[in-house]
């Protein structure tokens, strides 16, 4: 019923997506002339908020995840340790390790310890459902109400707890709706996960007829934008567009993109071009540029736009805190914030969140059985990511040397 709402712009929206091709050729990315030293993320003492066993947990478990063989078969080799010590003993291995270091817990008890703590360091919670499915994954209506309740529950924490400031939730629509076939707001943002391209139109669909309803008063319901796509442009110059013809308020996820390999080798086998542009340099252009896009637009009327800068790159993230300081756009003024993963990139989330700038880390929670399906899958679409962590690495173990030098002094 609501998607029927939007047919009178769909005739515009086939003109706007020639324009949008046309404009994200011509906008080029701006970068920065200085950086200022205190977003470098060179400093180790970032850490110094880690207790001493979570300073040597994140060693660990980034040591491991240096190794490609690992990280491309975790999947396997956690089956495999799974058939060997049991689902206890499984358990017991897993919990104080990865668990631990990228779930926020399994229950509200736990969850509200874990964030309460972020809480602390200036950090915000964007709780993460941990469920998806894709094609020929389908298990029934029953699964579809399951995780409907699973998603309730998820607003209903992020809404009446303390530890949340300005409360935002990412949702995946496939966990909901059959992907074959392919909201509750109460003052709970809601992030759209964008998905594989031949599910995202209707995604996207849904999510702009959601934006639609919810959206007249503020950014209730966002949607999310890859740009390692090489329509994410156009896409998110239709998407103003339609806000503005439509009146509502848009909220914006922009995101590099996770399914890479995926898409391109399902491009190949059915003989199209491949949907991802041609290098990691054009990627940056296209995230660097709608990036400016969205910022100019928040610059002018920021009660109608937000953004979260989703992203691990350093270089993005000074370059959106330059632009914003050169268009006066307040730091925490709620139009933009940044995000990254619970459990990664903790050097750039803490500095920015010292600095003032709001600051959100993507927080799946859950038990083990049901986070690590979501974990493995995470870990092989972000592989690139995970492999890429050596400095994050380098800053924990400078850390952990300066306080071992310390212990010495002082005995």
């Amino acid at each position: 019923m609501m998607c029927s709402h939007l047919r009178p712009s769909i005739p515009q929206l086939l003109s706007l997506r020639l324009l949008g091709t046309v404009a994200s050729r011509s906008v080029a990315a701006k970068q920065p002339d200085l950086l200022s030293a205190t977003l470098a993320f060179e400093d180790p003492s970032a850490f110094r908020v880690k207790t001493w066993g979570e300073l040597l947990r994140a060693l660990g478990v980034f040591r491991l995840c240096s190794f490609p063989v690992l990280v491309n078969n975790c999947g396997k080799l956690m089956s495999i340790a799974r058939t060997l010590l049991g689902r206890r003993g499984f358990s017991l291995l897993l919990r104080p390790t990865v668990y631990a270091q990228f779930v926020a817990g399994e229950d509200e008890g736990e969850i509200s310890q874990s964030m309460e703590k972020m809480s602390q360091l200036g950090l915000r919670p964007m709780l993460a459902v941990p469920i998806e499915e894709d094609l020929g994954e389908s298990t029934g209506e029953k699964r579809y109400d399951d995780n409907m309740e699973a998603m309730l529950e998820c607003v209903r924490m992020s809404h009446s707890n303390a530890w949340s400031t300005d409360p935002m939730m990412q949702l995946k629509i496939t966990a909901l709706l059959s992907p074959e076939l392919c909201a509750s707001v109460n003052k709970v943002r809601v992030l759209v996960d964008a998905e594989y391209t031949y599910m995202n139109p209707a995604l996207s669909l849904v999510t702009m007829a959601m934006m639609k309803k919810f959206n007249k008063d503020g950014a209730w319901i966002w949607n999310t934008y890859q740009c390692y796509l090489k329509e994410s442009r156009s896409l998110l110059l239709e998407a103003l567009q339609l806000a503005k013809m439509e009146g509502f308020c848009l909220g914006v996820k922009l995101v590099r993109g996770a399914y890479m390999d995926k898409e391109s080798k399902l491009a190949e086998k059915e003989g199209r071009p491949d949907p991802i542009h041609r290098c990691w340099e054009d990627t940056n252009v296209s995230y660097n540029g709608s990036l400016d896009v969205m910022l100019d637009h928040i610059s002018q009327k920021p009660e109608r736009y937000r953004i979260i800068v989703a992203s691990h790159n350093e270089e993005s993230v000074r370059h959106a805190a330059k632009r914003m300081e050169e268009l006066g756009i307040d730091k925490d003024g709620g139009s933009v914030c940044f995000g990254q993963l619970l459990g990664m990139c903790d050097h750039v989330s803490l500095t920015l969140a010292k600095e003032g700038y709001a600051v959100y880390k993507s927080v799946p929670y859950g038990s083990v059985d049901d986070t690590l399906p979501y974990l493995v899958r995470r870990a092989q679409e972000n592989r690139t990511v995970l492999q890429g962590i050596r400095k994050e690495r380098d800053l924990l173990r400078k850390e952990l040397y300066r306080r071992l030098r310390l212990r010495k002094a002082s005995s």
